[in-house]
């Protein structure tokens, strides 16, 4: 059995001990095992890291930008290589890897602009004499805890940032589908960073847990569920550390009476079941205002038989499996209670659909009608092929809907009504926010995050945001001696 193991100091290291299994979810077969780390594992990658960031965060901005522009390169040239490792382990189609691998492209060449972005500010004679500037230093050795849902694009998320900054970065991927971190990792090594800047620890609990406290680690970036973002903010604050945590979400989309009915509709099943509803900024919610609920639900349900669920390996597949054999039968068990709670199911796509693996991890598409707070189905984040349709009377329910959900991270609005469509965004507590787009999410030189229990800190991931989280700034006050005469004075600083 093949085993998958970590990247530390620039070279692979496979240590003898705990494993856990890999799969290929479209067979349901095991294909490799994984090396979980031990904390000494991570402390020797942390190690690494630390005499790496002594050297790098000194290293010029062009050169930094030099290397990130070479990585860039590297990433474009092998993006086939990098979508292949997500289909094999995730399962996600390969036109769907290839998207994941371009939208954290997209966050390596934002970060190639590191010598405009970490310019400070400069006041001359805020006193007589003395000039005051302000520099933004990296925070020294960044953790970055990734899910497996994207094993590609999150990483770069953080990674691109942290070391363009000057930071040394230690990645700890999902256990579930880890090759594509070590592929990443070699493509950092070729494009000429040195060892030491990139490590990666594969691993569980004790990987995260060791990351969290260990005392030379000063930021962590993490995404994942709402329970895990709870305890990694908690966990790594209370050691000292700043950290962002995105959690889970419950992703509405208003449908307005006066929206386009087969857009709206087109726009429901691509972001309620692309990459198998395994995504963050998935649509899981469909609320329908008014009249417009039964010519949408008909329409929804009309193109669900046209969606081809198959491996990636087959080029008309356009839904893969999901992740795991009980991940599969959790989100199954939603349907399947749908009805006891008083809802209606329209599409049941609780069985895997005829002409696939039936040992693979493949579920239907399914969409549920006449969902209300308080089900199951609509509480919990399913994380799955799963839509569920909302009704009610007005923009205003609509609105306390959203607002009345624990979550917070994605919204859309369906409308042609640009009144409305300029009052969504206020009226909304979600930090993400489409006008006719279904899955807003922000390009690289914005920030991704979103509200309540779907971020722990007040600090998104990429973007602006991600080079303040990854820097802190300081601030230098300078008087030369021969610019004012020098006097005793213990009466407190002013300018003037």
């Amino acid at each position: 059995m093949r085993t998958i193991g970590h990247w530390i100091d620039g070279r692979a290291v496979n240590e003898p001990g705990r494993t856990g299994p890999v799969h290929d979810p479209a067979r349901g077969e095991q294909t490799a095992q994984v090396s979980l780390a031990s904390a000494a594992v991570v402390d020797s990658a942390v190690k690494a890291a630390v005499t790496a960031a002594g050297t790098w965060s000194q290293s010029s901005l062009s050169r930094r930008a030099t290397l990130l522009f070479g990585l860039r390169e590297l990433l474009h040239t092998h993006r086939d290589d990098l979508a292949a490792a997500v289909s094999r382990e995730h399962g996600k189609v390969h036109e769907d890897a290839l998207g994941e691998v371009a939208r954290g492209l997209e966050c390596v060449e934002f970060a190639c602009g590191i010598p405009q972005l970490l310019k400070g500010s400069h006041s001359a004679e805020v006193s007589r004499g003395v000039d005051v500037h302000t520099v933004l230093r990296p925070v020294g050795v960044v953790a970055g805890i990734t899910p497996f849902n994207f094993p590609v694009m999150v990483p770069l998320w953080m990674m691109a940032n942290a070391i363009a900054c000057g930071n040394a970065f230690v990645l700890k991927p999902s256990e579930k589908d880890p090759s594509a971190s070590l592929l990443l990792a070699e493509l950092v090594h070729q494009a000429g960073f040195p060892d030491g800047v990139v490590n990666v620890v594969q691993g569980d609990a004790e990987a995260v847990n060791t990351l969290l406290t260990h005392p030379d680690i000063a930021a962590v970036s993490f995404v994942g569920s709402t329970p895990v973002a709870r305890h990694v903010y908690e966990t790594g604050t209370a050691a000292g550390k700043r950290v962002q945590a995105l959690g889970g979400a419950k992703n509405h989309m208003v449908v307005l009476p006066d929206a386009d009915i087969e857009a709206a509709a087109d726009a429901a099943i691509s972001a309620g079941y692309g990459s198998a509803g395994e995504r963050c900024m998935a649509i899981s919610v469909v609320v329908a205002v008014g009249p417009v609920a039964d010519p949408l639900v008909d329409a929804i349900a009309a193109r669900i038989p046209g969606i081809v669920v198959g491996p990636a390996a087959e080029g008309s597949s356009m839904m893969g499996p999901l992740i795991s054999s009980a991940h599969r039968d959790r989100v199954r068990s939603y349907v399947e209670r749908a009805t006891d709670d008083g809802a209606r199911v329209v599409v049941d796509g609780s069985a895997a659909p005829a002409g696939v693996d039936p040992a693979g991890f493949f579920l239907g598409c399914s969409l549920v009608d006449g969902v209300r707070p308080g089900m199951a189905v609509y509480d919990d984040e399913i994380f799955g092929p799963v839509l569920s349709v909302v009704r009610v009377d007005t923009y205003a329910e609509a609105v306390a809907l959203i607002n009345a959900n624990p979550y917070g991270n994605g919204v859309a609005l369906f409308t042609r009504d640009g009144g409305a469509a300029r009052r969504f965004g206020g009226d909304v507590e979600v930090g993400m926010v489409g006008i006719n787009v279904p899955i807003p999410v922000p390009v690289a030189w914005h920030s991704f995050g979103g509200w309540k229990a779907s971020l722990f800190g007040d600090a998104p991931i990429y973007g602006p945001e991600g080079i303040r989280f990854y820097t802190r700034p300081q601030v230098v006050t300078t008087r030369w001696p021969d610019a004012t005469p020098s006097a005793i004075n213990l009466g407190f600083p002013t300018n003037g």
